[in-house]
């Protein structure tokens, strides 16, 4: 999940911030990819619209 794709579904940082429950300086400070953490509870308050990436580990999928 990319940061650009998170914003532009909500409209703006701030609406982003608002949403999540944090500051818009968090929203911010995330690089282009979104934390994990942040990405599985964006996915849920969306309803899916926005997923949460799958990521390979050497013992399979994490």
């Amino acid at each position: 999940m990319q940061k650009s794709e998170v914003i532009e579904h909500f409209g703006t940082v701030t609406a982003t911030a608002k949403a999540l429950g944090i500051s818009h300086v968090a929203v911010s400070k995330w690089a282009e990819k979104i934390p994990k953490g942040r990405a599985y509870q964006i996915e849920v308050l969306t309803g899916g619209k926005l997923k949460a990436e799958q990521t390979q580990t050497a013992q399979g999928i994490a």
